[in-house]
């Protein structure tokens, strides 16, 4: 892969002491995330598999229990989200072009967003459905109103709370490893040469977080959309 633009030479072509050329070590860096991103497929995959089955066998109780679900906070996480993948795909066009304010911006305003996103998620879903008895404990079957069958109901939020926990866990990993990837960019900016060698860090760092939003865009239709 090669840098673009002129001011790229600003990351210089550096080779890690275990790699013999540039070539190798940036192959080593892409089938490294894909590998791990297979993993993360094979990990959702069984989740989603676990609610086409409950969703098939029980279709009306689950369109009745979905309608406890926020459509407009659902549809804000997700305009959130994607403008979050725009940002990233713009902080490795600044990468690749050595323009490192405003890839540090673009990765600051990521950070920003998934912020934003699991503050919604946690203040205006999760903390409100605990506090109404939503929560598939105990004592789910002598809280629960929502006119679905109570046993079927506490599957669909079983899976609810599991699915968008998971990915918000996986959110909140993204956003440790971003402010990482700010620091380290921000010492290359200075002339820390201790840092990242290239824009390829941001690129790998980019496809997860592309993954995360595109499982959100699988979760949101499947839980908040559900037609009858």
């Amino acid at each position: 892969m090669a840098h673009h633009g002129t001011e790229a030479a600003k990351y210089g072509e550096e080779v890690v002491f275990q790699y013999e050329e540039l070539e190798q070590q940036q192959e080593s860096y892409v089938i490294g995330m894909w590998s791990f991103l297979v993993t993360e497929v094979m990990f959702f995959g069984p989740l989603f598999f676990i609610y086409f089955l409950y969703r098939w066998k029980y279709q009306t109780d689950f369109y009745l229990a979905h309608k406890s679900l926020d459509i407009t906070i659902g549809a804000i996480n997700t305009i959130i989200l994607l403008v979050s993948s725009y940002l990233v795909a713009q902080a490795v066009n600044y990468a690749q072009r050595g323009m490192f304010k405003k890839q540090i911006a673009c990765l600051i305003g990521t950070i920003g967003c998934a912020l934003g996103f699991l503050v919604i998620k946690i203040a205006f879903e999760y903390i409100p459905k605990i506090q109404h008895g939503y929560f598939p404990n105990e004592q789910f079957l002598f809280n629960y109103t929502g006119g679905a069958n109570p046993e079927i109901a506490r599957i669909f939020f079983s899976l609810y709370f599991v699915m968008t926990g998971i990915h918000g866990l996986h959110v909140l990993i993204g956003v440790g490893v971003f402010i990482a990837l700010t620091y380290l960019v921000w010492k290359r900016s200075k002339g820390v040469h201790n840092s990242i060698t290239d824009y390829v860090p941001t690129e790998m760092v980019g496809l997860y977080w592309h993954f995360v939003d595109l499982v959100w865009i699988f979760l949101y239709p499947l839980f908040y959309l559900m037609p009858r």
